[in-house]
């Protein structure tokens, strides 16, 4: 399988280094510093393409992507503005489409788990939810990704909480989501549950980079050749 890596930065050659591995190849790489050969004529032959790069660039990659037919992986966060109108010109093109907040087959458990938890504490109302995610402090976007995906999962199955913010509250209704910044944290997240008498809590913590670029191969293994917009529960359940 051919893969384009568009932003190879940290992220992108720990991709590639599991790619290689698996047997696929990278013929095309983008970063800042060679923009112009992100063309049609460099995709032709590509099979999937895998785009990590910043809020600002995500969008106008996909489209780039998407006019020229090639399933793409996407795994930048805080664009998702643009993620319906991003839907609807794969669909136009006939191509195939993939974003997820993480793709760490072991967050992505931790999603479920989430849910079924959120589910499960409606029952008991003396317990208020609130969250906590950490990453290095290269981290652009706060909340993370994932500690939004996190919340749209609790405020779907928790009747408690029907909105989030990015700061201490207290606001019964509301639930809490505090982002700390400190070196080295690849990324940690917890979801609390806490009463008068005793707390519940789950955490996913990230030991490297490693099993969220895994995750995205597998998400392109999965992706080549297909047509349509996808989810990682499709690749993983």
């Amino acid at each position: 399988m051919k893969i384009a890596m568009i932003g190879y930065g940290k992220m992108g050659h720990t991709i590639e280094e599991i790619a290689l591995a698996k047997g696929h190849e990278m013929p095309l790489k983008i970063n800042h510093e060679n923009l112009a050969d992100f063309n049609a004529e460099n995709l032709k032959g590509i099979d999937v393409a895998i785009e990590f790069t910043t809020p600002s660039a995500a969008f106008d990659n996909l489209k780039v992507l998407f006019e020229n037919k090639i399933p793409t992986v996407c795994g930048t966060t805080a664009w998702l503005d643009h993620k319906s109108e991003a839907d609807k010109i794969c669909k136009e093109n006939d191509t195939a489409f993939l974003y997820a907040s993480n793709f760490s087959v072991g967050v992505n458990l931790f999603f479920e788990l989430n849910k079924q938890l959120a589910t499960l504490m409606n029952n008991y109302p003396a317990y208020n939810a609130s969250m906590e995610e950490i990453h290095h402090t290269a981290k652009l976007d706060a909340p993370s990704g994932t500690a939004v995906t996190l919340a749209e999962g609790l405020l779907e199955k928790l009747k408690a909480k029907d909105a989030w913010i990015n700061e201490p509250t207290k606001d019964a209704h509301t639930l809490s989501i505090i982002s700390k910044r400190e070196d080295p944290a690849p990324g940690t997240h917890s979801v609390s549950y806490d009463s008068a008498i005793d707390s519940i809590e789950i955490k996913h913590t990230a030991h490297s980079r490693t099993g969220f670029a895994s995750g995205a191969v597998l998400a392109a293994e999965f992706l080549a050749g297909k047509k349509g917009i996808f989810t990682m529960r499709d690749v993983l359940f």
